[in-house]
């Protein structure tokens, strides 16, 4: 599971991230606002935490901009503002956690496990065209009540592109999620095109020189 990090207060950040790393999560750090959000078009998460008051793009902006990109991945504000329109704000801008500093490591690690089984709950069951249908909870891909069997490499590589729906996902980013490591970009293309074989061509969507996308 990857989380992003947002907290510009260095010492709280670098406490997060060990006590996260810790436990089995791997946590990319950032302390500007800017950097975070390109950096969500740049990898795939399971869930963001998101400070509110930091450099360049506070985290109400970014998380607004994602939502209106269709990037729906969990967020948890992490903040220090206590008045009940900032809360609402948050809630209004698509998080579905808000966490008041200071704050136990262990409550926040509740709250992770809550956020990501919520997000595994509601939305488990997706869309991607042509009467396709894949259950995220079972890792499972469904055509009118037939399975189209996957091999657990095509399972991964379509669940970070449902992951980014109507964002373009990068050889990069297959390779941060799937592999963890560095992979020639050829095994990449070869396994991304014998899932395209099981599909329509239309579910994902080649973009020359950029990525895939599956648009909805």
């Amino acid at each position: 599971m990857k989380i992003l990090l947002l907290e510009d207060e260095y010492s709280l950040r670098i406490s997060i991230e060990e006590f996260l790393t810790d436990i089995g999560y791997e946590v990319d750090g950032f302390s500007d606002g800017e950097e975070a959000f390109h950096a969500v078009y740049d990898k795939s998460y399971d869930l963001l935490l998101l400070d509110i008051n930091v450099p360049t793009m506070n985290g109400l902006e970014m998380l607004q901009k994602l939502r209106q990109d269709e990037q729906h991945v969990p967020a948890i504000f992490l903040t220090s503002l206590t008045d009940i329109e900032a809360l609402k704000e948050g809630y209004k801008r698509g998080c579905c956690d808000y966490m008041r500093k200071p704050f136990d490591l262990e409550e926040l690690e509740l709250r992770i496990d809550q956020a990501l089984a919520k997000f595994s709950d509601d939305g488990s069951l997706v869309n991607i065209g042509c009467d396709i249908v894949y259950d995220m909870k079972k890792s499972k891909l469904m055509q009118n009540d037939e399975e189209i069997v996957l091999r657990k490499t095509e399972k991964e590589m379509l669940e970070v592109l449902i992951k980014n729906k109507n964002a373009v996902v990068s050889t990069q980013m297959f390779q941060d999620a799937v592999w963890g490591e560095y992979v020639e970009p050829a095994t990449i293309r070869v396994q991304l095109n014998n899932l395209r074989k099981k599909l329509p061509d239309s579910v994902i969507q080649n973009r020359r020189g950029l990525g895939y996308i599956i648009e909805r």
